[in-house]
């Protein structure tokens, strides 16, 4: 006779789901005769690039396709429930009592004006009616402490904003285990947070699954992430399963070629840069920065982020800046390009004191210090065609005719390996990985000296980050530019980095060559940093 442990916790069988494009009788099939199985207390990571269905597979476990006007078909049963067949009110038992979600963005998820551990309460009694309010409340506090939520009774009370990014996250596992579900599905839970604080959620999850019995899905482009965290993998692309078995075997042996590219994109922390292009003139210094320093707020309420940085930045060299959230890595990226003034020091750009100028007279220099942001959406009139974003700079400095401008730009977006006929396409009509390209061709319009780039693959997939990464490589190159590159992905980092500056708490920590740094990190922050990372290496990663 089979035993409840020998019943598949997930069965997905043969499962297609396709999205009408709004235009006629046209479908985007977005995953395509899908089938796996996850045992009771299973992990299974989906891996792929972006547009590879891992998510929408994921969102169909718990049926979250309904209502959405996507067509589903094929079999999806958790728990030995029936999803497609379940009426609303068997799926809304399912989703927490039986199966629980953890989203990418947490602040997304949450109600803003609601404290966290209110809304914990609210779904620990939605499952469980009989329970009164006090019991609710105690819950959230009791699962909030289990994520490792310091002083949860009284943090219980905070509302969202209050919360730091990895607390946020740890707060969304805590409302997904407030009904002690079965499976735990969780989509690219740690994208977004710095290499100690995305540990310590690979932690949690691993000790979560250790002592409830809970199965895991774990959807990521990351596959570091993906080989210490789970048993199995299932590689997908464009909608289908290209390789599924143990996690060891395919990271050891993959046996497709499109795993084994998904591999060679991912950077190695352990791996030197393979060129370098420090200079090593002592008169080639570009930027310099002494005793900087930037508070916000005022009295009693000041925050120092930025406190007593010294930092020198010399013609056509990487310097990578590393270190966590809130370290002031992102404030002082802003200071060495002016968009933010600094509060004390020095920074002399060629010699010249640029630190205390105004708008009207950092005029002319802002074609020469230029920046490119994380998320290139934020930063891209929706409204406007990236054509014309690119020009922005070049109308400004009013140095060319509306003809050599139009040339200009397309010479940019084919010089970032985009069709120079995409100038009149709108930011929605690109990939993440191609709206970071436009961000880079607008930063090179107005021909800068020097590029601030902050966390500009941090969300882009493995593949998508190399091109990037490659791209930037081979402007410096060319061009002679000298790149301020702040990311928390040490192993991207290394890639670029000439020299490494770790900064915590406002200040420099370290600082050096980038492979001294790496090899042989002095200040144990550093090296705390450097043993965070996860490790794709079969023999280094514990599933």
């Amino acid at each position: 006779m089979t035993t409840v442990t020998d019943t598949p916790l997930v069965v997905v069988d043969d499962l297609s789901v396709r999205f009408p494009t709004g235009t006629g009788d046209g479908v985007v099939r977005a995953v395509s005769g899908l089938s796996f199985t996850l045992a009771p207390g299973g992990a299974l990571a989906v891996v792929g690039e972006s547009g590879s269905g891992k998510s929408t597979a994921a969102y169909a476990l718990l049926g979250l396709h309904r209502g959405t006007g996507a067509e589903v078909t094929g079999t999806v049963r958790v728990a030995g429930q029936d999803v497609q067949a379940a009426d609303d009110t068997a799926l809304r038992k399912l989703r927490g009592g039986v199966a629980a979600m953890v989203f990418q963005d947490p602040l997304s998820s949450l109600d803003p004006y609601q404290a966290i551990g209110d809304q914990i309460a609210e779904v620990h009694r939605l499952h469980h009616p009989g329970a009164g309010r006090r019991a609710s409340r105690a819950r959230a506090v009791e699962v909030l402490d289990r994520v490792g939520i310091p002083d949860a009774a009284r943090r219980a009370r905070s509302r969202p904003h209050e919360f730091s990014g990895g607390m946020r996250q740890r707060a969304l596992i805590a409302m997904a285990l407030a009904c002690e579900p079965r499976l735990l599905v969780a989509d690219e839970p740690t994208t977004a947070l710095d290499v100690t604080v995305q540990a310590q959620i690979l932690g949690l999850l691993r000790e979560l699954r250790e002592e409830t019995g809970m199965g895991l899905i774990l959807v990521t482009h990351d596959l570091g992430v993906a080989a210490s965290s789970v048993d199995e993998l299932l590689v997908m692309k464009d909608g289908r399963a290209v390789e599924h078995g143990p996690a060891r075997e395919i990271l050891a042996r993959p046996r497709e070629d499109y795993t084994r590219e998904l591999l060679a994109a991912v950077p190695r922390v352990n791996v030197r840069r393979e060129t370098v292009s420090t200079p090593t003139d002592d008169d080639s210094v570009l930027l310099e920065a002494t005793g900087l320093r930037r508070e916000f707020g005022r009295g009693k309420k000041t925050v120092t982020a930025v406190d007593d940085v010294s930092l020198t930045i010399r013609a056509g060299e990487t310097v990578g800046i590393v270190g966590e959230s809130g370290s002031g890595k992102t404030t002082l990226g802003r200071m060495l390009v002016r968009l933010l003034e600094p509060t004390g020091g020095e920074l002399r750009y060629e010699g010249r004191d640029i630190g205390g100028l105004k708008d009207r007279e950092l005029r002319s220099f802002r074609s020469e210090l230029q920046m490119v942001f994380q998320d290139p959406v934020s930063s891209l009139n929706p409204r406007r065609s990236v054509g014309e974003s690119i020009a922005d700079p070049l109308r400004a400095a009013g140095r060319l005719d509306d003809a050599a401008i139009v040339a200009r730009v397309r010479e940019l977006l084919e010089r970032v390996g985009l069709d120079p006929d995409a100038y009149h396409r709108y930011p929605h009509e690109f990939s993440g990985g191609q709206r970071q390209r436009v961000g880079i061709a607008r930063a090179l319009a107005p021909e800068p000296k020097l590029i601030v780039c902050d966390e500009p693959v941090s969300a882009l997939d493995v593949t998508t980050q190399a091109q990037v990464v490659r791209l930037l490589g081979e402007l410096q190159r060319e061009l002679g530019l000298a790149v301020v590159f702040i990311a928390h992905d040490l192993a991207v980092v290394r890639q670029v980095s000439d020299r490494l500056v770790v900064m915590r708490g406002g200040r420099i920590v370290e600082e050096g060559p980038a492979d001294t740094v790496y090899e042989r990190p002095r200040h144990a922050y550093t090296q705390g940093l450097l043993a965070a990372v996860p490790r794709l290496e079969p023999a280094e990663a514990t599933a």
